[in-house]
């Protein structure tokens, strides 16, 4: 099959004009676009004004189709810089290409196209996807067909969480995923959103549902997610194979709520990952099981003002990474949210990114719980002993 794609792809390479108006839009000659011209032309001029447009946020498109912006969203995200190759002397290189435009009836089209460029003579194709079309008003609008390919998927809704799925469904990790939720929402005072999940077998299955037929980009991948939140909606796009078995991984899902709560500008990383492994672990390791297997790896070091420094991984593989200065970051967030309340947590959460001296942690940690790097072994010690160990 993939042998075949190429060779119909070289043929339609070899045999395109490009449309008459100056647009990044290529046509081939052959192409059987229908007996309605003017309708035609407005269709291809439109497609132009939707990928120009997508270097803008998706709900500033004005070629989008509104009600269906989180999953349009998540596809203009991996439509976008497909012009550009690697490098900086590299833009502009791949042309988009219409593959086909198939009449749904008379106000819907569904319509592929591919970014490409000759190599050597060699076609390589950066990105080929699909778009629904819809006439409304005489203007088109455009939207990922990710309703569209799953509208006979069941439905299994759970207070303001929507999951879509073929078969089966992990009930009770769903259960307990929307339960902590809520507990995030409520710790972030965050408004109330809606969350909708798509849950997939597999990468290839995500990609062709929000219209992607294949991105050069993810080559050699088995598992991923796709995501995006727009006008108070959550929008996930997730899949379980033996190479991703936690979909509904309380530690993701922390950080999730998270961003869609507070400014990611003002997060400092390596607290986020601290309460991320406090409230649900990582790659499913229990913050216990976590603090356990920190506790052999630094044996009898005490001197944790450089191993924080240091952040050596402990985990065990560089994939499944677990780091030093999270863990002792996890400690310090459970005191200050023993003692202060979840306002505490927030300020340190928000110092800002992490510098490279680590000045405004330091600082906004000083003002909290008066620690700082002179006493700081001490009372990082003091942490570590009281930590049970179950």
């Amino acid at each position: 099959m993939i042998k075949q794609s190429v060779l119909i792809l070289l043929g339609l390479l070899v045999s395109i004009v490009c449309y008459s108006q100056p647009d990044p839009l290529i046509v081939p000659s052959y192409l059987n676009l229908g007996p309605d011209s003017a309708q035609n032309k407005q269709l291809i001029s439109s497609i132009n004004s939707f990928l120009q447009q997508t270097v803008k946020p998706a709900k500033e498109n004005t070629y989008v189709l509104k009600e269906n912006l989180p999953e349009t969203a998540v596809l203009i995200d991996e439509i976008k810089g497909m012009e550009n190759g690697k490098g900086p002397n590299n833009k502009n290189v791949y042309k988009c290409y219409l593959n086909s435009i198939m009449l749904l009836d008379s106000t819907d089209f569904l319509v592929q196209l591919s970014y490409m460029k000759i190599e050597e003579s060699t076609p390589i194709v950066r990105l080929s996807f699909k778009l629904l079309a819809k006439k409304i008003d005489g203007q088109f609008y455009f939207s990922s067909p990710l309703k569209r390919n799953t509208a006979a998927w069941k439905v299994k809704k759970v207070g303001d969480f929507t999951l879509y799925y073929k078969t089966t469904l992990q009930t009770d990790a769903v259960n307990n995923y929307v339960k902590k939720a809520h507990e995030f929402d409520k710790k972030l005072q965050a408004p109330a959103y809606t969350t909708i999940i798509y849950y997939c077998d597999d990468l290839e299955e995500e990609l062709q549902l929000i219209g992607i037929d294949y991105k050069l980009d993810y080559n050699g991948f088995s598992y991923g997610g796709f995501s995006d939140f727009e006008e108070g909606i959550d929008l996930d796009v997730t899949c379980e194979t033996s190479h991703n078995p936690f979909p509904f991984e309380i530690h993701d899902l922390w950080h999730d709520r998270l961003h869609h709560t507070v400014a990611r500008s003002t997060i400092n990383k390596p607290v986020d990952e601290a309460c991320a492994y406090l409230y649900g672990g990582s790659w499913n390791i229990s913050w216990n099981d976590i603090f356990k297997k920190f506790k052999v790896y630094m044996g009898t070091n005490k001197d944790w003002l450089t191993a924080f420094t240091d952040n050596k991984n402990f985990g065990d593989t560089q994939l499944a990474h677990l780091y030093v200065s999270y863990v002792i970051d996890a400690l310090l967030v459970q005191k200050i949210e023993k003692e202060k309340g979840f306002q505490g947590v927030l300020e340190l959460l928000t110092c800002g990114k992490k510098q490279l001296d680590d000045a405004n942690y330091f600082a906004a940690l000083n003002k909290i719980t008066g620690i700082n790097k002179s006493n700081f072994n001490a009372e990082v010690e003091k942490l570590v002993e009281a930590e049970p160990v179950k």
